[in-house]
């Protein structure tokens, strides 16, 4: 095991190697990686936290995320600014493997002195992020980038998770995509902070254009998710690729990220996702503990058994058996229940 008091002092200088050995640690399920990155969490944060601008950019595949985040992270870098980028890779559904080639397209970031770019795989985790998203975020804030651009995986209207650990998110569309009109339904959209119309070049220019009015026309009967700047969410324009327009997105995300701190939003939305946080984690716990019981395993397996002998998932045999499961587990949090309330104080 690798000396974690040493690993917090070379992240914290801003060691690469060390902050990749440190999410490597953090993102493995191994029983003795977890207690050292709980102790590795813990020696951080005695370091003294620091807190990067993060901007999550979601969007479906093919609208550009990549190529936008390596031409917004060469605008910042050539600020002066450092820059890390968290890439997420959807994992195969039958090989669990992913093929982590985010890097390989942001090659003009990438061979930046001041950038860091970790591709990594969401093992099948729903949502548009990782299990372990949240962690890495906060270690690459640790190791004192000034930004932390999050490239989702880009599924579709359910993936909001990076919302809940972004300060800015940005949803990335394509002009005549045929989805002019998602901007009235309750899902991804409600959740931007910015919407950027992408490919505004050549002859999609006029498209890009009446898809953004689309929007802005869309949401003006969405009520906002929380407080923001007036005339917020902006929808905007540009073309990655040619690189025009890009410094009015720059624009817009400095002035929301000022008017959140200076409205109080900024600490308050960071407290609101520690605690969807704790209740993500809370919900992981409770079924890793649940899944690794025997006896709940040989239940489950009999029912799978059921299915195996020709059995409905609709049949009466199998409902009941698997109510018979889930009461087995009502019954054991009621004991524990009633052993905290009348047990010792």
């Amino acid at each position: 095991m690798q000396d974690i008091s040493k690993l917090v002092v070379e992240l914290v200088n801003g060691n690469r190697r060390a902050l990749s050995n440190a999410i490597t640690l953090v993102e493995s399920s191994r029983a003795d990686h977890r207690a050292a990155s709980e102790i590795l969490f813990d020696g951080l944060l005695n370091a003294g936290r620091r807190e990067a601008v993060r901007i999550a950019v979601s969007g479906p595949p093919g609208v550009g995320k990549s190529t936008l985040i390596d031409a917004l992270g060469c605008m910042l870098a050539d600020q002066g600014k450092s820059i890390a980028v968290l890439a997420i890779d959807p994992s195969s559904v039958r090989t669990g493997g992913s093929i982590l080639g985010d890097k390989t397209r942001m090659g003009q970031l990438a061979s930046h002195p001041g950038s860091y770019i970790r591709p990594s795989p969401t093992n099948l985790a729903l949502g548009g992020a990782t299990l372990k998203s949240r962690e890495v975020v906060f270690l690459l804030e640790q190791a004192g980038f000034d930004y932390v651009l999050i490239e989702t995986t880009g599924v579709g209207q359910s993936e909001t998770d990076a919302a809940e650990f972004s300060d800015v998110f940005a949803l990335l569309l394509a002009p005549a995509g045929g989805d002019e009109l998602q901007g009235v339904k309750r899902g991804i959209v409600e959740f931007a902070d910015l919407i950027v119309v992408n490919k505004a070049d050549g002859n999609l220019s006029d498209a890009a254009i009446a898809t953004a009015a689309e929007y802005l026309g869309a949401l003006r009967v969405t009520a906002a998710r929380d407080r923001r700047p007036p005339g917020s969410p902006k929808v905007l324009t540009c073309s990655a690729v040619e690189q025009s327009r890009l410094e009015k997105i720059l624009d817009a995300v400095a002035e929301l990220v000022d008017w959140n701190r200076a409205n109080g939003e900024w600490s308050a939305r960071r407290r609101s996702q520690d605690y969807r946080w704790l209740e993500a984690r809370f919900r992981e716990h409770l079924q890793s503990a649940l899944t690794s019981s025997r006896t709940l395993k040989m239940r489950y397996r009999h029912i799978e058994g059921l299915l195996q002998s020709g059995s409905s998932i609709f049949s009466s045999s199998v409902t009941n058996e698997l109510q018979r499961l889930t009461s087995q587990v009502s019954e054991l949090l009621e004991t524990i229940d009633d052993a905290e309330t009348n047990g010792p104080t």
